[in-house]
Protein backbone atom coordinates (compact mmCIF):
# COMPACT_ATOMS: atom_id res chain seq x y z
CA UNK A 1 0.00 0.00 0.00
CA UNK A 2 1.24 3.22 -0.66
CA UNK A 3 0.39 6.26 1.30
CA UNK A 4 0.39 9.52 -0.57
CA UNK A 5 1.09 13.07 1.77
CA UNK A 6 -0.68 16.39 0.46
CA UNK A 7 -1.68 19.88 0.72
CA UNK A 8 -4.58 20.15 -1.48
CA UNK A 9 -6.83 20.27 1.50
CA UNK A 10 -10.42 20.18 0.28
CA UNK A 11 -10.87 20.99 -2.87
CA UNK A 12 -7.92 18.30 -3.68
CA UNK A 13 -10.19 15.54 -1.96
CA UNK A 14 -13.47 16.08 -3.63
CA UNK A 15 -11.21 16.24 -6.84
CA UNK A 16 -9.54 13.12 -6.02
CA UNK A 17 -13.20 11.44 -5.34
CA UNK A 18 -14.73 12.48 -8.57
CA UNK A 19 -11.39 10.83 -10.45
CA UNK A 20 -11.78 7.38 -8.00
CA UNK A 21 -15.55 7.43 -9.38
CA UNK A 22 -15.11 7.82 -12.44
CA UNK A 23 -12.01 5.22 -12.81
CA UNK A 24 -14.67 2.80 -10.84
CA UNK A 25 -17.67 3.73 -13.38
CA UNK A 26 -15.29 2.35 -16.15
CA UNK A 27 -14.53 -0.64 -14.11
CA UNK A 28 -10.74 0.39 -13.40
CA UNK A 29 -9.30 -1.22 -10.08
CA UNK A 30 -8.11 1.17 -7.45
CA UNK A 31 -4.70 0.50 -6.51
CA UNK A 32 -4.51 0.23 -2.30
CA UNK A 33 -4.29 4.15 -1.19
CA UNK A 34 -4.36 6.16 1.78
CA UNK A 35 -4.23 9.87 1.45
CA UNK A 36 -3.40 12.47 4.45
CA UNK A 37 -4.55 15.80 3.40
CA UNK A 38 -3.34 19.30 5.16
CA UNK A 39 -4.85 22.64 4.29
CA UNK A 40 -1.39 23.90 3.07
CA UNK A 41 2.15 23.31 3.03
CA UNK A 42 3.34 25.03 6.18
CA UNK A 43 1.17 22.56 8.07
CA UNK A 44 2.21 19.66 6.45
CA UNK A 45 6.18 21.16 6.47
CA UNK A 46 5.42 20.87 10.52
CA UNK A 47 4.33 17.15 10.89
CA UNK A 48 6.73 16.86 8.15
CA UNK A 49 10.49 18.36 9.34
CA UNK A 50 13.60 17.04 8.08
CA UNK A 51 13.68 14.99 11.36
CA UNK A 52 10.72 12.96 11.14
CA UNK A 53 11.72 12.66 7.26
CA UNK A 54 14.63 10.83 8.43
CA UNK A 55 12.42 8.17 10.86
CA UNK A 56 10.16 7.67 7.82
CA UNK A 57 13.07 6.68 5.77
CA UNK A 58 14.65 4.06 8.59
CA UNK A 59 11.73 2.99 9.29
CA UNK A 60 10.63 1.47 5.72
CA UNK A 61 14.05 -0.11 6.11
CA UNK A 62 12.37 -2.98 8.51
CA UNK A 63 10.50 -2.79 11.88
CA UNK A 64 13.63 -1.76 14.57
CA UNK A 65 13.27 -0.69 18.45
CA UNK A 66 13.50 3.27 19.31
CA UNK A 67 16.62 2.80 20.35
CA UNK A 68 18.05 1.55 17.38
CA UNK A 69 16.42 4.31 15.13
CA UNK A 70 17.55 6.76 17.71
CA UNK A 71 20.85 5.36 17.72
CA UNK A 72 20.99 5.46 13.66
CA UNK A 73 19.80 8.46 13.18
CA UNK A 74 22.16 10.23 16.43
CA UNK A 75 19.69 11.50 18.09
CA UNK A 76 18.14 11.16 21.65
CA UNK A 77 16.22 8.20 22.00
CA UNK A 78 13.03 10.42 23.75
CA UNK A 79 12.73 12.71 20.91
CA UNK A 80 12.64 9.87 18.38
CA UNK A 81 9.97 8.52 20.46
CA UNK A 82 8.07 11.80 20.49
CA UNK A 83 8.56 11.90 16.87
CA UNK A 84 7.27 8.32 16.58
CA UNK A 85 3.97 9.35 18.33
CA UNK A 86 3.35 12.06 16.19
CA UNK A 87 4.17 9.88 12.94
CA UNK A 88 1.68 7.07 14.45
CA UNK A 89 -0.78 10.11 15.01
CA UNK A 90 -1.13 10.23 11.64
CA UNK A 91 -0.73 7.03 10.67
CA UNK A 92 2.22 7.33 9.22
CA UNK A 93 4.15 4.41 11.65
CA UNK A 94 2.64 1.63 14.14
CA UNK A 95 4.29 0.63 17.01
CA UNK A 96 4.43 -2.58 19.24
CA UNK A 97 5.90 -3.75 22.44
CA UNK A 98 7.87 -6.62 22.69
CA UNK A 99 9.64 -8.61 25.79
CA UNK A 100 13.14 -7.71 25.92
CA UNK A 101 14.56 -10.49 28.22
CA UNK A 102 15.89 -9.19 31.14
CA UNK A 103 15.01 -5.48 30.91
CA UNK A 104 11.53 -5.03 30.47
CA UNK A 105 10.24 -4.11 27.08
CA UNK A 106 10.86 -2.39 23.73
CA UNK A 107 8.62 -0.74 21.50
CA UNK A 108 9.68 -1.96 18.26
CA UNK A 109 8.38 0.52 15.19
CA UNK A 110 7.24 -0.17 11.79
CA UNK A 111 6.14 1.81 8.77
CA UNK A 112 1.90 1.75 7.70
CA UNK A 113 2.94 1.90 3.93
CA UNK A 114 5.74 0.19 1.86
CA UNK A 115 5.96 3.86 0.42
CA UNK A 116 5.12 7.67 1.36
CA UNK A 117 4.63 10.06 -1.34
CA UNK A 118 4.71 13.85 -0.37
CA UNK A 119 3.14 16.66 -2.55
CA UNK A 120 3.41 19.86 -1.82
CA UNK A 121 1.59 22.30 -3.77
CA UNK A 122 2.85 26.09 -2.82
Amino acid sequence: MKIRISNDGVKGFFHRVRDHARKLDRGEELAPQMTISFENASDMMRVLSPQRVRVLRIARQGAAPVSTLASDLKRDTRAVSRDVDLLEQFGLLRSRYQSNPGHGKRRIVEPCAAKFEFVATV
